[in-house]
C-alpha cells in the first residue's frame, strides 16, 4: 500500500509519490521492494533481507534499519519483524507478514494531523507498537501481587512456573525497550538532516516514554526477585517448623526408649520384674515424662 502524508495518511497509487509535493509512506513485500526499489531513489547500503533486531543505520542518502516487535499476546513467541528505509521524501516499510501494512492502515483510520509530516507519521507508527504496553505491564503487576498473596497465605509450596513466564517476558521487553531507545536516539540525532528540527521533539517524546516503560519493567523484575526470596524464606520457615516438630517428637520418645531398653534387658535379679505394680508404674512414669516434656516445650515456645 502507498500513502501520501497529508492531514491523514491518504492512499494513493505508486506513481503518485513522484508527482506530489507531499511526503509518502509505503508498505511493500520483499518481492515488491526488490522489483520497485529504484522508484524511491535510495542508495541502500544495508542488506534488508533478514531483520533480526530493532536498529537504525545511517547510509549515504538514506536511513535504513529494522524493527523486531514482540507479539504482545505472546511475548516469548516469534516477534513481528520488518525492515524500513527512509529519506527526506518518505519511508518504505518492507514486510511479508502484513504487520507493517496493518500499522499504516491503523494510522490512516485513526490519525489526523494539523501539521502533517514524515516525523509525525513515523512517531505515530512507533507509538502504535507500544500502545498496549502500559496495560500489559499493569496486568503483569496484578499477577505478581496475586502470587505474593498466595505465598503469604502459604498456598504455594514450590517456585511457580507463572513467575518464570513473567520473568522471561520482562526480560524480552527490557531488551526490546533498550533497542527502541537506541532507535529513538538515532532518529533524534538526524545525522542526514532528513527531519525538520522543530519536529525532532516527537522522537524525544517517544524515547522518554520508552524509558518510562523500561523503568516499569526494571521495577517488576526486581519485584520478581523479591517474590523469589520471599518464597524461599517461606519454604525455609515451613521446613524449620517440620524439623522442630520432628525434634520435639524425638526428644519426647528418647526417655521412653531408654525405659523400654532398660527393662527390655530382662536380667534375672531385676526386682521390678517380679513387682506386682511394676507394669503400671512404668506406664505412669512414661505418661509423666511425656507431660513434663510437653509443658517444657510449650514454655520454650517450641510448640
Amino acid at each position: 500500500m502507498y500513502y501520501l502524508i497529508k492531514e491523514t495518511l491518504t492512499p494513493c497509487k505508486p506513481d503518485d509519490i513522484r508527482g506530489s509535493d507531499a511526503q509518502y509512506a509505503a508498505a511493500l513485500s520483499w518481492e515488491e521492494w526488490q522489483r520497485q526499489r529504484d522508484r524511491f531513489d535510495m542508495l541502500i547500503d544495508m542488506d534488508m533481507d533478514s531483520p533480526q533486531e530493532t536498529k537504525a543505520v545511517v547510509n549515504l542518502d538514506s536511513l535504513t534499519g529494522s524493527l523486531s516487535i514482540p507479539d504482545r499476546s505472546n511475548i516469548s513467541g516469534p516477534p513481528h519483524r520488518f525492515a524500513f528505509a527512509l529519506d527526506e521524501k518518505g519511508m518504505v516499510l518492507v514486510d511479508d507478514s502484513g504487520y507493517a501494512d496493518e500499522l499504516l492502515a491503523a494510522i490512516s483510520r485513526t490519525k489526523k494531523w494539523r501539521l502533517p509530516g514524515l516525523e509525525r507519521c513515523l512517531y505515530d507508527l512507533l507509538e502504535l507498537t507500544i500502545a498496549q504496553d502500559l496495560t500489559l505491564l499493569e496486568a503483569s503487576e496484578h499477577r505478581l501481587n496475586r502470587i505474593e498473596e498466595e505465598i503469604l497465605r502459604g498456598g504455594i509450596e514450590r517456585y511457580p512456573q507463572e513467575m518464570n513466564d513473567i520473568r522471561g517476558d520482562l526480560l524480552d521487553l527490557r531488551v526490546h525497550y533498550e533497542q527502541l531507545i537506541d532507535l529513538g536516539q538515532e532518529l533524534e540525532e538526524n545525522e542526514n538532516g532528513f527531519f525538520r528540527e522543530e519536529n525532532l521533539r516527537y522522537f524525544h517524546m517517544f524515547t522518554e516514554r520508552v524509558i518510562r516503560l523500561q523503568d516499569l519493567v526494571t521495577g517488576q523484575r526486581e519485584y520478581v526477585t523479591q517474590l523469589r526470596d520471599l518464597l524461599q524464606s517461606q519454604m525455609d520457615v515451613r521446613q524449620n517448623r517440620i524439623m522442630t516438630l520432628l525434634t520435639v517428637i524425638t526428644s519426647i520418645f528418647l526417655p521412653l526408649t531408654l525405659i523400654a531398653g532398660w527393662y527390655g534387658m530382662n536380667f534375672r535379679y531385676m526386682p521390678e520384674l517380679e513387682w506386682r505394680y511394676g507394669y503400671p508404674a512404668v506406664i505412669a512414669i512414661s505418661v509423666i515424662i511425656v507431660i513434663v516434656c510437653l509443658i517444657w516445650f510449650k514454655r520454650k515456645k517450641w510448640l
